[in-house]
């Protein structure tokens, strides 16, 4: 099938460009993008299958690493299922999942059930990680080479951090050795362990356990260290604080292979949002406050920071209707992913091809992955998106069995209207 997607503004994070066009898609991929004139000038019209984009965005479908879908084990919090029409109704389509499930995703055996579900299921893509350490408990490392061959596309132990140096030297020579991607929770684990704020005035005043954000930049400061002396290829999942930036920096300039990442949270919410001991505004590492919110959205202007994720972390209601110290950390944001993105383009913080640079092309550069971009050839994963429509979040009608999101209630601007895997639709707007 040939389709044809007139009349759009077309955003390509790789060019940097927001213009008005068309885009042709053939047998799933990208076969011309740009003036409409020019892409019809050989093209027999009447064969098209043509889709009028009525002047709204269209943009490369986003590539979100760090989903956490809760198979196996807990499937009563997220399936592939409700995972991926989530991801597809938020312009997701290509979800990165996470290795912390029950049990942690650390066989071959237990990847090749995943990739079996995930392909049943979801209407978008799924790319599985592994864990780093057998059962993420950062003693022993996994079968690296053989989780690589079963389609393991990058390794980590998500937020435990591996306390034991030696161990974690081991496990990135190997990954060196193997051209394996290592993704790292940043974090000093002795000093931020039980932490539930950030500490300062505020969190002191509420009473609640904090973790300075020095824990943040002491953790990235062994890990650059480790990356040096191993040559290992190095991403840092969510760099939150000011104090962090310096040394990710120094490590970029020094020709280190690492890339760095941020959650969506971090960069919309700042931590007086915990002011009513609200547990849906809990989440790992725990909300910084306002100057550090503004550092890292520099960061990503820059280019410093290169990507931005969802970090989405189903919790049933049980996990979270608690004392804010004891309720479950995390958050759902596969379908408020680009809607709480759109509040940073709104107040002139970030153009929308530097948020899809962030979203899309980054992670899918860093994982070795064609789509991401608008060029020929590419996948025609895209996503159809209205960036002025406001509108309410109610939780209630998220497509996720978890409906734990901060974003409860608050204001919005910007729908997806439709999206698109290989040049099929997987979602539209009713």
């Amino acid at each position: 099938m040939t389709t044809l997607f007139t009349n759009a503004r077309l955003i390509d994070p790789e060019a940097g460009s927001d213009e008005h066009g068309a885009l042709l898609a053939r047998d799933g991929k990208i076969l011309a993008c740009g003036d409409e004139a020019e892409i019809l000038k050989d093209i027999d019209r009447a064969g098209l299958d043509i889709v009028d984009c009525n002047g709204k965005y269209l943009a490369p479908g986003i590539v979100d690493i760090g989903v956490k879908v809760c198979e196996p084990g807990e499937r009563h919090k997220e399936s592939y299922r409700s995972a991926g029409l989530a991801a597809a109704a938020g312009g997701v389509t290509t979800m990165v999942t996470r290795p912390d499930t029950t049990p942690a995703i650390d066989t071959p055996e237990v990847l090749e059930f995943v990739r079996r579900r995930a392909n049943e299921a979801a209407p978008v893509n799924v790319l599985p990680m592994a864990a780093l350490t057998k059962a993420r408990e950062g003693r022993e490392m996994t079968e690296i080479s053989f989780l690589m061959d079963a389609g393991a596309v990058a390794f980590t132990d998500c937020d435990n951090v591996i306390r034991d140096t030696k161990v974690f030297s081991r496990a990135l020579t190997y990954a060196r050795s193997c051209g394996a991607l290592v993704i790292a929770h940043p974090q000093e684990p002795g000093l931020s362990n039980g932490a539930a704020a950030t500490s300062g005035k505020f969190a002191s005043l509420r009473g609640l356990p904090t973790v300075s954000p020095m824990a943040e930049r002491m953790g990235l400061d062994r890990d650059i260290a480790l990356i040096e002396m191993t040559g290992a290829r190095y991403h840092a999942d969510q760099i939150t604080t000011a104090r962090a930036l310096p040394a990710l920096e120094r490590a970029k300039k020094n020709g280190l292979d690492i890339t760095a990442g941020v959650s969506i949270h971090h960069l919309t919410l700042n931590e007086l949002d915990v002011a009513d001991y609200r547990t849906f505004f809990k989440i790992k590492p725990p909300l910084r406050a306002e100057d550090d919110r503004l550092a890292v959205i520099e960061a990503v202007a820059s280019g410093l920071i290169d990507i931005i994720s969802s970090m989405h972390t189903p919790q049933d209601e049980e996990s979270k209707r608690r004392p804010f110290e004891e309720a479950a950390s995390g958050a759902v944001a596969l379908e408020t992913l680009l809607p709480a993105a759109l509040r940073l383009y709104h107040s002139g913080q970030l153009s929308l091809p530097q948020l899809f640079r962030a979203m899309s092309l980054n992670p899918a550069r860093r994982l070795g992955l064609d789509s991401g971009r608008l060029a020929q050839g590419a996948p025609a994963d895209l996503v159809l998106f209205d960036a002025n429509v406001p509108f309410v979040l109610d939780r209630y009608t998220l497509h996720s069995k978890s409906q734990n999101t901060p974003f409860d209630g608050a204001r919005l601007q910007g729908r997806v209207l439709a999206t698109y895997v290989a040049g099929q639709p997987v979602y539209r707007r009713d």
